[in-house]
């Protein structure tokens, strides 16, 4: 007699698979790490390569290295990694060629705008009164390097320099150069024949050409065509090159995330009665903008390294001025490497941040997309 089930009856169910833990450390080394074998591969490649490289790196930069800033020991048998390069070329590095006594200037001029672009990335402090805060913190941070007010000495911009001058130059390029690039972005696309072509004509002109270009018109060739007796700072020339050079690329990102809203969006925003300008600024560019984050952020990125090459025109940034401190003393001239590997640490510190509030960026436009 066959086996056969009746209504109501028990039915077993076979057991199913734990479920995988997706959260923790763990988790994350199995699915980035170790999560088929070509990943496995790779990932055991490059953890060879570094058990080979690493102990020898650590050895001279931690073990044998020389932290105290005397050169004899540098160049003592065994000697790894001079650091007392740093120690002893610190403030020439960061401030450049600004007057010794008188560095505590630049210092908390520095230390105030740092403090105000990390309040700008917080949204707590997205108030009216943040665009006042960023005069008064312009404003102090040229009258302290300037100075010639206040009892404080004149110090003209050419000896402006170090980490000061990188701050200033990406700072106040980048927030310039986001809406010239929003503006010549809508131009690209706009239904004027002479507005398009304008702006397709600078974007090109400006991308078909490098940065050291640009730099060099704007410091030399650039105040041969001023009327005789009338010149312009040096430091506002190569700051309208940045601008201009980063404005040209980030209007292409930002076109990129204008061209992937639904053109029925915009339609729709007709059929309702809104002009251009408010379609543009309720409708197409929250949008747009929210696409691009990854892009600007990148661009931002570029831009705060690409300051590196206003060595060229005379302004010693941070890595003209480590070079300066290393070129004019022959006894710590042969230790350019720790002094590279030091601006190289403070280059991925401020790239690392900005890289890091660019995700959180992203994370915040997405939650409407989450709900």
């Amino acid at each position: 007699m066959g086996t056969s089930h009746l209504p109501g009856s028990y039915i077993p169910i076979a057991p199913r698979p734990a479920p995988v833990k997706t959260e923790g450390l763990l988790a994350w080394l199995r699915l980035n790490l170790f999560a088929d074998w070509q990943t496995t591969l790779g990932t055991l490649l490059i953890l060879a390569v570094l058990l080979s490289v690493l102990p020898r790196f650590l050895d001279w930069g931690l073990v044998q290295a020389v932290w105290v800033p005397r050169f004899e020991d540098c160049r003592a048998d065994g000697a790894g990694a001079c650091w007392g390069v740093i120690v002893e070329k610190f403030r020439i590095i960061i401030f450049g060629r600004f007057p010794f006594e008188e560095q505590w200037r630049p210092l908390v001029a520095s230390l105030l705008l740092l403090g105000l672009l990390v309040a700008s990335c917080m949204r707590m402090f997205w108030r009216p009164g943040l665009a006042l805060a960023w005069v008064l913190v312009l404003g102090s941070f040229y009258l302290l390097m300037a100075g010639g007010v206040g009892g404080l000495s004149r110090v003209d911009t050419d000896r402006w320099g170090g980490l000061p001058l990188t701050l200033l130059l990406s700072t106040l390029s980048m927030a310039m150069a986001f809406p010239l690039a929003l503006l010549i972005a809508l131009g690209r696309r706009s239904d004027l024949p002479a507005i398009r072509s304008f702006c397709t004509i600078y974007v090109e002109l400006i991308r078909g050409v490098p940065l050291i270009s640009v730099l060099f018109m704007a410091s030399f060739m650039f105040p041969l065509l001023m009327p005789q007796g009338f010149s312009i700072d040096v430091l506002i020339r190569v700051l309208a090159g940045i601008t201009l050079f980063a404005a040209a690329y980030m209007a292409e990102v930002i076109r990129g995330g204008l061209q992937a809203v639904p053109k029925g969006q915009i339609e729709a925003a007709a059929t309702l009665g809104l002009s251009y300008w408010q379609t543009q600024r309720k409708i197409v560019l929250p949008q747009a903008l929210s696409m691009v984050v990854p892009g600007i952020m990148n661009n931002f990125i570029s831009t705060f390294k690409d300051t590196s090459l206003v060595t060229i025109v005379s302004l010693y940034e941070l890595t003209g001025s480590m070079t300066l401190a290393l070129n004019s003393d022959a006894d710590w001239r042969p230790y350019k490497i720790e002094g590279y590997l030091f601006i190289a640490l403070i280059y991925f510190g401020f790239c690392f941040s900005m890289s890091r509030y660019s995700l959180w960026i992203e994370r915040q436009v997405n939650k409407s997309k989450l709900r």
